[in-house]
C-alpha cells in the first residue's frame, strides 16, 4: 500500500476524535500511513491578514494549530500511536478545502467526524463533492453538554487499570 494512506481531519471536537480513533484503526487494518490533519486560519481571515502580513502573528497561530493537534491525539489515543506511520499536519485554509487536497490522491481514505445533531455540515458536505477517495464518516458522541463537560476534563491515565 504505498503510497496510499489514511487521512483524518482534526479538529479537537469529540466528533473528530471519534474519527481520529477510527482512522488509526483503519491504518493498522489496511497498512496505509496515517495523515491527521488540522485547518487553520489566523481570527481575521486570509484576506486580512495578507494586507497585514504579520509573519510572527501567523506563526502564533500555526503554532497553536499544532498544539491543538497534538492534544487531540493525547486526549483520544494516549499519545501517537508507535505502531502505525504517522504524518501529522497543519494546513493553513478552511477545513473542506485543506482535507480534499490532502486526500486528493487515489487510493487514500478520508475520515471525519460528524455530530450526529449537526443539520449544517459544511466541511462534510465540502468533501463529499470534492474528493474522489472513500469518505468515512463517524459519528460523535450524542450527550447533554454537561456530561460532554465532563469528559473533556478525562485524562487517558484516568482509564489505566492498577
Amino acid at each position: 500500500m504505498t503510497g496510499q494512506r489514511v487521512v483524518v481531519g482534526v479538529s479537537g471536537s469529540l466528533a473528530s476524535l471519534a474519527a481520529l480513533r477510527a482512522a488509526v484503526a483503519e491504518a493498522r487494518e489496511s497498512g496505509r500511513e496515517l495523515t491527521a490533519v488540522i485547518a487553520w486560519e489566523t481570527p481575521e481571515g486570509r484576506a486580512l491578514s495578507a494586507r497585514n502580513c504579520n509573519q510572527e502573528w501567523i506563526g502564533r497561530w500555526r503554532e497553536e494549530a499544532r498544539g491543538r493537534l497534538e492534544q487531540a491525539f493525547d486526549e483520544a489515543l494516549g499519545g501517537t500511536p508507535a505502531d502505525v506511520p504517522v504524518r501529522k499536519l497543519a494546513v493553513r485554509g478552511k477545513p473542506g478545502r485543506v482535507l480534499s487536497a490532502v486526500a486528493a490522491k487515489e487510493g487514500h481514505v478520508l475520515v471525519v467526524g460528524a455530530r450526529a445533531e449537526a443539520r449544517w455540515a459544511p466541511v462534510r458536505r465540502y468533501v463529499r463533492g470534492h474528493v474522489q477517495c472513500p469518505v468515512l464518516t463517524v459519528p460523535g458522541l450524542v450527550s447533554p453538554k454537561r456530561v460532554v463537560r465532563e469528559l473533556r476534563r478525562v485524562a487517558a491515565e484516568d482509564f489505566i487499570r492498577i
